[in-house]
């Protein structure tokens, strides 16, 4: 059962997305992960909390731009273990890239581009709260200064002396189960006033139905295109075993789920 707006915390991705869309929020946490001075950001409102189509679904990262220097920035929470995290940062600067030249903008004119992931797991075994990545030439361990940099934040770190004490207490907050917890930190009772507020708003409330409706008829087109290929792919079973006057197979695959799948790896189906 899906969860209420009522409920939802700042590691839901729809909450987070919410709380960002607030550009001061966003300007202090990107400062808070990157430790630069950020002057003011413009989260991009069209490409945050939306349905696209090309994104296989509902979108809900948040993408940012800085005044001036036209910093592009990408943050996503990650809640469930993910095994693709290096593909994803590829794309999405990739992603930030083209639209950047789609601007009008020529390659030596590409912005610097930040892909940060905030985990609710250990992405690596080394348990940091923050890993910066760039890319590096091999061979002289120089870094290559293509203007792309991926920071991957955990909650699952047990290095608080090596980072900022204010990026630990919101990782910390990030991993609790709830909003109300009581803290001393600043920002992190300012990200609380806010979702209290998002919980609070008819506009915030009529925006998490609508995609979780989208949701729904995305998950339902799938499982009916799953259904469709799934009788395409059987009947093509049956019409090879016909062929091949394999009847009793025929009966049995209908019987047997392991056999039906032996048949389709068979058939290469």
């Amino acid at each position: 059962m899906r969860k209420k707006l009522q409920d939802l915390t700042i590691k839901d991705a729809f909450m987070f997305a919410a709380v960002m869309s607030d550009a001061e929020h966003c300007r202090h946490l990107l400062e808070l992960v990157l430790e630069m001075k950020i002057l003011e950001v413009n989260v991009v409102a069209e490409k945050t909390i939306s349905y696209h189509p090309e994104y296989h679904g509902v979108r809900l990262d948040v993408m940012a731009e800085e005044t001036g220097t036209k910093r592009r920035f990408n943050v996503e929470m990650q809640v469930k273990t993910e095994s693709a995290l290096a593909k994803r940062s590829r794309y999405y600067h990739a992603q930030m890239d083209m639209d950047a030249l789609l601007t009008g903008e020529t390659y030596d004119q590409l912005p610097d581009t930040y892909v940060i992931f905030i985990c609710d797991f250990a992405p690596f075994d080394s348990r940091l709260y923050r890993y910066n990545i760039r890319n590096v030439v091999r061979e002289t361990n120089e870094l290559l200064k293509d203007g792309n940099q991926t920071i991957i934040l955990s909650t699952q770190g047990t290095n608080p002396s090596e980072v900022p004490v204010e990026l630990v207490n919101f990782l910390k907050y990030v991993g609790q189960d709830t909003d109300e917890a009581e803290t001393n930190d600043d920002y992190v009772r300012l990200l609380q006033e806010q979702i209290k507020r998002i919980k609070q708003n008819r506009d915030w409330e009529g925006k998490y139905m609508l995609l979780e409706e989208m949701m729904r008829d995305e998950r339902e087109e799938g499982r009916q295109e799953g259904r469709q290929e799934g009788q395409e792919r059987m009947s093509q079973l049956i019409l090879l075993l016909i062929k091949q006057n394999r009847n009793e197979d025929i009966a049995k695959a209908a019987a047997d789920r392991d056999y039906q799948e032996q048949l389709f790896k068979e058939f290469n189906l």
